[in-house]
C-alpha cells in the first residue's frame, strides 16, 4: 500500500535527525538525508516504500535505526559496505550519507524499488552503487570482492546466502543485522558480539556478528 508522507522543511528535519542520532551530524549529512527523505515523499504516494503503520514514525523507526549502527562503521575508516535488500534506503542510503568515506553497494532485486535507490541517490549526491539483483548461492555482479560490512533489516537471509557473504568478508568483518527476538543463522566461526535494542518497545535489535 503506497503511504503518503507529510513535508518536514529541513530546519525541523535536521533538529529532529540529530536529536536520534548516536554521533553528531555535519551539515552535509543532514542535506543528504533531508534528500533522502523528500525523495521518499515523492514517490511513496506511488509505490510502497515504507509499511503503512510506520509512516508516522518514520524519522524514528526507519532512519534513527539505520544511523544506530555508525558505531560499528568507524569514521576514520573507509571500508566498503554491502547492504542487502535496500528497499527504502534503510539503513543503505542513510549510512552512505552519514558514511561518506565508505563505499556503499546497494542490493535490491525488486525493480522499482531499485529505480527509487537510483534516484533517491542522485538527489542526494550520494556516489553509491545501485545493484538491481539479489544475493543466492552467489553474489551478483558489481558486488566487491571484499567488503568490511555487511547490513540487513527487515529481511531474514537464509543460511547459505550468508555463508555467500561471509566468504567475501574482510579481516575484522562484521554483519549488523536488524532484527526481531529470532536471531539469523551465522556461519561457523562467527558469533554476536552485541545487541542494541532499538524503539521504546525493545522488540527490535540491532544485532553485530564478528569472527
Amino acid at each position: 500500500m503506497a503511504v503518503p508522507l507529510p513535508a518536514l522543511p529541513l530546519d525541523a528535519f535536521a533538529a529532529d535527525i540529530r536529536r536520534r542520532s548516536p554521533e553528531p551530524l555535519g551539515d552535509s549529512t543532514v542535506a543528504a538525508l533531508h534528500a533522502h527523505y523528500e525523495e521518499l515523499r515523492r514517490w511513496s504516494p506511488r509505490l510502497a516504500l515504507i509499511g503503512p503503520g510506520t509512516a508516522g514514525e518514520i524519522l524514528d523507526r526507519h532512519f534513527g535505526e539505520s544511523l544506530a549502527a555508525l558505531p560499528w562503521l568507524p569514521a576514520r575508516d573507509s571500508g566498503a559496505l554491502v547492504d542487502i535488500g535496500s528497499g527504502a534506503g534503510f539503513p543503505g542510503l542513510v549510512l552512505a550519507a552519514a558514511r561518506p568515506r565508505w563505499r556503499v553497494t546497494l542490493v535490491e532485486p525488486r525493480a522499482k524499488k531499485w529505480s527509487f535507490l537510483q534516484a533517491a541517490a542522485r538527489r542526494a549526491a550520494l556516489s553509491v552503487r545501485c545493484l538491481d539483483a539479489r544475493v543466492g548461492p552467489s553474489l551478483p555482479d558489481g558486488a566487491p570482492e571484499v567488503f568490511d560490512a555487511v547490513t540487513v533489516r527487515a529481511l531474514r537471509l537464509p543460511a547459505a546466502s550468508v555463508e555467500v557473504l561471509a566468504a567475501r568478508m574482510a579481516p575484522g568483518g562484521r554483519f549488523l543485522f536488524w532484527a526481531g527476538a529470532e536471531e539469523p543463522p551465522l556461519p561457523g566461526g562467527w558469533r554476536f558480539v552485541e545487541s542494541l535494542p532499538l524503539g521504546e518497545a525493545r522488540q527490535r535489535r540491532l544485532l553485530i556478528a564478528e569472527r
